[in-house]
Parts: structure tokens; sequence; C-alpha cells
């Protein structure tokens, strides 16, 4: 991405992140609530990702799962997953767990659209040139977050969910990604927000 891009790219996400923020606060409050009211344990979840320039950096969600979850089980989510608490269904249903990553995106962590932050575990098992992905900024959603939309059951299909993630799913993710750097321009970041938001309704 050259630098006039890479500005522009800055302006859009710094001022869709704080609009965003602003006008999506009564819904913020009312999740916060209904987590804390339908579950004991904090209303963020926090997870080490792996961002630009392979620096780790700590993206926030909204708490979908019982308190401790990664050490209960795996670091994915396999379809109806006993963790999830019943309003986490709910939030992950139309991907309202992601908005607090508006506040990764205003601090600059995150863009609105680019590669999904992996842990560091799977970032681990990336190629040479997968790793080209780390080049730019991970993003809140990617084309693969549109084809992937029903990720979690797909998993719980999966004879084993793990080895069928790392052997099929993330190469695939990582070469949508991969084509997405090679395209990268406001007006694919503009088309790829509208069909996150469409595919959510």
């Amino acid at each position: 991405m050259n630098k006039f891009n890479k500005v522009v790219k800055r302006i859009f996400d710094l001022v869709c992140s704080t609009l965003g923020l602003i006008v999506l606060s009564p819904v913020f409050i009312f999740i916060s609530i209904r987590i804390k009211s339908g579950s004991d344990g904090p209303i963020f979840f926090k997870q080490i990702r792996v961002g630009e320039k392979s620096k780790e950096f700590e993206i926030l969600k909204f708490r979908t799962m019982v308190v401790d979850a990664e050490k209960l089980g795996r670091q994915i989510t396999v379809g109806n997953d006993s963790r999830i608490t019943k309003i986490g269904a709910f939030l992950r249903k139309y991907k309202l767990d992601e908005l607090p990553q508006l506040i990764n995106v205003f601090k600059g962590d995150m863009s609105l659209v680019g590669p999904r932050p992996e842990v560091p575990r799977y970032v681990k098992l990336y190629d040479e040139k997968q790793r080209k992905v780390l080049e730019v900024k991970p993003g809140i959603t990617d084309l693969a977050s549109i084809r992937y939309r029903d990720e979690n059951e797909l998993l719980g299909e999966a004879e084993n969910p793990d080895e069928f993630y790392i052997n099929t799913i993330m190469p695939d993710k990582l070469a949508l990604n991969l084509e997405y750097i090679s395209r990268n321009n406001i007006f694919l970041d503009i088309y790829i927000i509208l069909q996150t938001i469409i595919k959510c309704l």
C-alpha cells in the first residue's frame, strides 16, 4: 500500500470509528447490561492477537462465553459450544460481539477492513508467503469474514475441528487476505463493509 492510500485509510478508519462509537454508545450500554445480568464476569473479552509487523496487541470483544472459557476448551469456537452464554449466542449470530473492536480501530491497532488477526499459536504456522498478511493492519472484517460467515457451523461438522481449521479454512482465509492486499483501496474497503453489514442482517 502506498503512503497516500495508507493516510486515506487511516483518516477513514478514525472518522468512522469515532462516529461509530458515538452513535452506537446506547447499544454498547444495553449489551453491557445484558452481559452483566446474564452471567458473572467482565463485559469485555480480551485476547492477544498478532497485528501489523507481527506486533501483538489486545483485541476487544463483548464477552460471549463463560469466564475462563479458553481454559475449558479450544481457542476456536465449534458449533453449539457449551461455553457460549445465552446473550453470547445472540451477539455472535449478528456479529455484535465484534463492535468493541471500534476501540481497537480508534487506537490504531486495527483497521475497519483488513486481514482478521490470529492468535500467536496459528501465526506460527504461516509460511513465508502467508506472513505477508502481517504487513498491513488487521481488520474487523475482510473477504474471509464474508465467505466464512458460518465458520462455527463448519467446524462443528468436522471430525477434527482444529485440524480442519489449520489445513483447510486458515489457508483459504490467508489466500483471500493476500488477494485483498494486492487490490487494497478505499472503494474495496467500502464494498467489504457493506457486504459484511448485509450478511449480518
